[in-house]
């Protein structure tokens, strides 16, 4: 029963271990047994049907009464058998309380050969719940069995030759008689080792047990076996003399210990979706059928959702949404079924911080163990292989890297060598200090200048609260260069109210306001912003800063960005600002909120005056404020703006112990007001008492060395150039008080310092051990650095971690518990080269990498860290790039559309077929070599050319479409390198797709990189309109493929087997040059039968007598009728045992 486990999701069951009990359930099976069959429809009932298990065809029929059959499923295409209500069929059915189903009485069946399976819902009452889930497992054997090992244990002996008839199809059997010839063990044996070079066959014993288990015959069995020639014929043409390897259907554990870096991993892109991007069904069933098709990176498209959790679709678009749960659900339950090795789930994150932190939870809480959460090996200089990540899930989403907080933070705090915080690939600057036991270090972080717009007074950010942004903007810039005279170029930016995410650029131009777009687009993670496409900037900044410096170029004018506009009345959009409201109005709106901390703002009658008002204590109290140019003064505090004074007051205490903390205006009374509270009006004190703030503290200021200094007394600090001092006392006399190199409040020459902002001190600031945080120590006591291990410990306050990493959480738009989660799969550009880091390109971006220019450096890059390449935006209807020139140049995850049925899924399916089918597979040696160009055939050192001759003979059981009759056609194709690739074509057969078969001609194809190249086998027929249209296809990588007389399997455009459809051709593999293509096959000389043994001796000379035999035979049947070709092999075979025996 060691077949059924792929198919259930939870493995074998253990009852099933009978074979008594198993042929029983066969009988059983066959006589019909009574299940329940939910509906795709919500409006149609269940209803019972009679269910039987067809053994001479394989197939499940349920019928309605005795003889009407209702549906049928053929066994072949079962992909999956799901115990318990786990389809939509179940979901939609309102169950009735009188007849309710119990999860173990339930099971649905999977089925189907496009990507996109239907499902069949069974359930048995209780009296039929043992029958019914022995029905499940019974169906997974009979589905795991070669079709001979059901027609011949489990049928009467009068069937026999009608199921093998069914099942392997011999082309001849219809159209010759059976010959009395036999071929003999000694004959199949010779057969193998000189035409199919099967090593194997060298052993007498294994042949006959290889006979044995194909015929299944016991009537066969009491003699040495044979075969009778149509026999024979039917085997080339079988799964068993397949032209794959089938040693590669085996995972090689050897090949599964290098770095992730090293292997093509199959990789889906947009998982979710079952058809095309703008309006098709998002569906659990396409992870479940990716991940069971041995995908190893899905992708997750995160929108905020319901209840507080992510829904999963494509955004903006009118494709249907699941819920982000069920998904997680999902994939752990088919996670591992096909393969054990990790998987990468590469989320594309629209969510909200909210919604992210409910995502960090809700991955750890579905996964468990099974999510990487840290570090394999915090000291390893590269990734991890996929055997140390065995059955584990990875999380790729954007993150806040470490280097974003001022301390180092490791994700693993275990011990390692000092010299391990070496990094060959990155510089990192660290502040070291020494004592006598321990090193103290920190990285010093230098801004990116992304959020650096922020704080510049050009920059407005969302106008009017995202309302009449544009009419405020003219405003603001028309009094501005009216009252002030601005020059043209005077200039404001502010956030875009169309397009999310970009900005406008509002300038002053001949006496009125013109508007530009700047454009910002995701490259690798990082935002890139740009008025044309042809100059690209990092940031915001940069691309102000530009055009300050370099003229803007438009068809009607050039101009440079002059003077910015400030935000001077950014107060007025504000909702806590009143323009028009007197002191009695405002104080009947705040007797309607009886809360203390709500406020407002208004103007007052007098000139350049405003007013706080709000509530505290209880009470209305009032707050004068007044505007000094461009300073906004309360008490003794001065602020930029009146937003700024707002902002800090929101944070710290205006009156008392009262923090502002509810805007008041009137949408907000509609929401919370209530009925007037008069007993809040001003104690019975002056009603125009206005209170006094609480006054900021004063704050310290920072200085920097300009010039060294030594102290000349005891009371003096002493500090080198560029040293930072804080905490600055500013007193009379020249000489102030600071803070500096772990001394407090010491007197220093001022003229020797300059003043400078805190931030600007960050980097640099002198290191100590204080009491909010310990820096990272490592001992150095009584040791030697060079020669011994020296242990790092890292302590670091929560609080200050925390503050820090609130801000980069509110900056970034990136919750820290989900950034926590991402291990190796950190989202960034390009520029870095650290082995934790990915990017990500579309593949129109990837396209300037791969090519004869940057191929190679895009190779060496690949070497060391992961890269994606997904479709672009622009696939609308799924479709599908090339994969081949993003494999060759080493791009492990070429994410592709599962469900599109096409050329590049196919070749992706071809590659992923070898390493037993576990979505990983290891990249050959040659590309891991420094000199090797995947463009250059000349840089392919220690790689023979191999050279591939090709006959196809015949085929047989082609697929139509409709009713006509099929004149077929093969292309033959390699696939590979630019100077590898090459097509070819046969002639078409006329009207038979039965069992055509084509004149011998030999198709030559010369392969230079052989390792990574495919053969492909597509049939067309030529329809009236002389079209070729699609019928069947075969794909293999040419290092897989098997030398001689060779079945092609075909299989349909989602790569699904075509049941009973094949090809038979010659495949001969020549490694080294040739100077010209041979007539036959390897072994095979060319040239004529001669009558004395040539150079290859007595034994070649057979060979080759066999093959012109063989050759002469094909000529001469191929003038007769079409259907009497088929036997030419055997005829040839015939020839064959005849001359076996001179």
């Amino acid at each position: 029963m060691a077949g059924t486990s792929g198919f259930f999701s939870n493995g074998p069951v253990p009852w099933m271990d009978n074979d008594t009990e198993m042929n029983n359930l066969y009988r059983d099976l066959e006589l019909g047994t009574v299940l329940t069959l939910f509906y795709s429809k919500k409006s149609q009932r269940p209803e019972r049907r009679t269910f039987q298990v067809k053994l001479e065809t394989r197939t499940i029929i349920w019928t309605r009464g005795t003889d009407k059959i209702e549906g049928e499923i053929d066994i072949r295409e079962i992909k999956e058998i799901r115990p318990g209500q786990k389809s939509r069929d179940f979901e939609r059915y309102v169950e009735d309380s009188a007849a309710r189903l119990d999860q173990a009485h339930c099971f649905v069946i999977l089925y189907g050969t496009e990507f996109r399976l239907k499902s069949l819902s069974l359930a048995g009452m209780h009296r039929h719940v043992r029958t019914s889930n022995k029905t499940a497992v019974l169906i997974c054997h009979i589905t795991s069995q070669r079709p001979s090992d059901v027609s011949h244990t489990h049928t009467h002996t009068h069937t026999h030759t009608r199921t093998r008839t069914l099942n392997l199809c011999s082309v001849t059997d219809v159209f010759i008689d059976r010959p009395e010839q036999r071929i003999s063990l000694d004959d199949f044996k010779s057969f193998l080792l000189e035409s199919q070079k099967e090593m194997w066959a060298t052993d007498s014993s294994k042949v006959q047990e290889f006979m044995f288990a194909y015929l299944k015959d016991p009537l066969r069995e009491v003699e040495q076996p044979y075969f009778h020639q149509d026999e024979l014929l039917t085997y080339l043409f079988s799964k068993e003399n397949t032209v794959w390897d089938s040693s590669l259907d085996q995972v090689c554990p050897d090949n599964m210990n290098n770095p992730l870096s090293h292997y093509w991993i199959s990789s889906s892109h947009n998982t979710y979706l079952t058809g095309d991007q703008f309006a098709s069904e998002s569906s659990l069933e396409a992870y479940a059928r990716c991940l069971r098709m041995g995908c190893r990176c899905i992708e997750l498209d995160c929108w905020d959702g319901p209840d507080g959790m992510p829904a999963i679709y494509h955004g903006h678009t009118l494709t249907t949404k699941i819920k982000f749960c069920d998904v997680l659900t999902t994939i752990k339950e088919h996670a591992f079924v096909t393969s054990d090795y990790p998987i990468i789930l590469s989320i594309e994150d629209h969510c909200s911080i909210v919604q992210q932190r409910n995502m960090a939870t809700y991955f750890k809480k579905v996964f468990g163990d099974m999510l990487l959460t840290k570090a394999v090996d915090i000291a390893a200089d590269g990734l991890p292989s996929p055997n140390q990540l065995k059955r584990k899930i990875l999380i790729k989403v954007r993150s806040l890297l470490h280097k974003t907080f001022g301390l180092f933070v490791p994700n693993d705090f275990s011990d390692f060598t000092l010299k391990k915080l070496y990094d060959p690939n990155k510089c990192e600057h660290r502040r070291c200090q020494i004592t006598n036991i321990s090193l103290c270090f920190q990285i010093l972080q230098v801004s990116n200048g992304m959020d650096q717009h922020v704080t510049e007074k050009w920059f407005h950010g969302k106008l009017g609260a995202g309302r009449d942004g544009r009419q405020i903007a003219e405003r603001l810039l028309s009094e501005y260069c009216l009252e002030t005279g601005a020059p043209d170029g005077s200039f404001l930016v502010r956030e875009s109210e169309t397009f999310v995410g970009d900005y406008t650029l509002s300038f002053w131009r001949s006496g009125r306001v013109q508007h530009c777009r700047i454009h910002s687009r995701q490259e690798a993670g990082s935002p890139k912003f740009y008025l044309t496409d042809n100059l690209v900037f990092d940031t915001l900044f940069a691309l102000i800063n530009h055009y300050q410096q370099v003229a803007l170029r438009c068809n009607e004018f050039e101009m440079k960005l002059t003077e910015p506009v400030p935000q001077t009345n950014a107060h007025e959009s504000k909702e806590w600002y009143h323009a028009n409201l007197s002191r009695s109005h405002a104080e009947n709106m705040l007797m309607r909120v009886p809360r203390d901390g709500a406020f407002l703002v208004r103007k007052r009658a007098e000139p350049n005056s405003f007013a706080i008002s709000f509530r505290a204590e209880g009470k209305i109290k009032h707050c004068r404020v007044q505007q000094e140019g461009q300073t906004v003064v309360l008490g003794t505090s001065e602020f930029d703006s009146l937003v700024d004074l707002i902002s800090y007051y929101e944070k710290h205490p205006l009156y008392r112990k009262m923090k502002l903390r509810y805007p008041i205006n009137e949408d907000t009374l509609e929401k919370i007001g209530t009925e007037p509270d008069y007993g809040s009006l001003y104690e019975g004190r002056n009603p125009g008492f206005y209170v006094e703030a609480n006054q900021m503290p004063t704050f310290k200021c920072t200085v920097r060395a300009m010039y060294e200094y030594k102290a000349q007394r005891d009371d003096e600090l002493s500090f080198t150039k560029n040293a930072i001092i804080s905490n600055v006392d500013k007193q009379e006399g020249g000489w102030w008080k600071g803070d500096c190199g772990g001394k407090k409040q010491q007197w220093f020459p001022a003229n020797y310092v300059e003043e400078i902002s805190p931030s600007a001190a960050e980097p640099d600031r002198t290191l100590h051990v204080g009491e909010g945080f310990r820096l990272a120590l490592v001992s150095i006591n009584s040791v030697k650095i060079q020669t011994v291990q020296l242990y790092l410990k890292l302590c670091v306050c929560p609080c200050a971690q925390l503050e820090e990493g609130k801000m980069m959480e509110r900056r970034k738009k990136i919750a820290l518990e989900l950034s926590d989660l991402v291990i190796y799969c950190r989202p960034i550009g390009t520029d870095r080269a650290c082995f934790r880091d990915m990017s990500s390109f579309p593949e129109t971006k990837a396209e300037k990498y791969v090519n004869v220019i940057k191929g190679k450096k895009f190779l060496q890059y690949n070497r060391l860290q992961l890269s994606r390449i997904y479709p672009k935006g622009q696939r609308l209807d799924s479709s599908n790039y090339d994969p081949l020139p993003m494999w060759l140049c080493g791009s492990q995850l070429v994410a592709l559309n599962f469900q599109t049925a096409d050329k590049p899924m196919q070749m992706n399916q071809a590659l992923f077929m070898l390493n037993g089918r576990s979505g990983y597979v290891l990249q050959p040696p040659i590309m891991r070599d420094d000199t090797f160009d995947p463009f250059d055939r000349h840089t392919l050192r220690g790689l023979e050319q191999v050279t591939l001759v090709i006959e196809v003979l015949g085929a047989r059981h082609l697929p139509k479409h409709g009713r006509g009759i099929v004149c077929p056609l093969i292309e033959i194709e390699v696939c590979g390198a630019e100077y590898d690739s090459a097509k070819q074509k046969t002639d078409s057969e006329a009207d038979n797709g039965l069992n055509p078969t084509w004149p011998r001609k030999p198709f030559q194809f010369t392969v230079g990189n052989s390792a990574f190249a495919f053969l492909r086998f597509v049939v067309y027929e030529i329809d009236m309109f002389n079209d070729q249209n699609f019928l069947a296809q075969a794909t293999f990588p040419i290092h897989s493929l098997k030398t001689g007389y060779r079945s092609v399997p075909l299989k349909n455009s989602y790569n699904e087997d075509l049941e009973l459809a094949s090809l038979l051709v010659h495949m001969d593999i020549v490694r080294g040059r040739v100077s010209c293509c041979p007539l036959v096959a390897s072994g095979r000389p060319q040239g004529v039968p001669g009558g004395t043994d040539g150079p290859h001796g007595p034994g070649k000379q057979k060979v080759k007598v066999w093959c012109v035999g063989f050759s002469r035979l094909c000529s001469e049947f191929c003038s007769r009728r079409r259907f009497q070709t088929s036997s030419c092999l055997c005829l040839y075979l015939r020839m064959l045992r005849r001359t076996n025996r001179v």
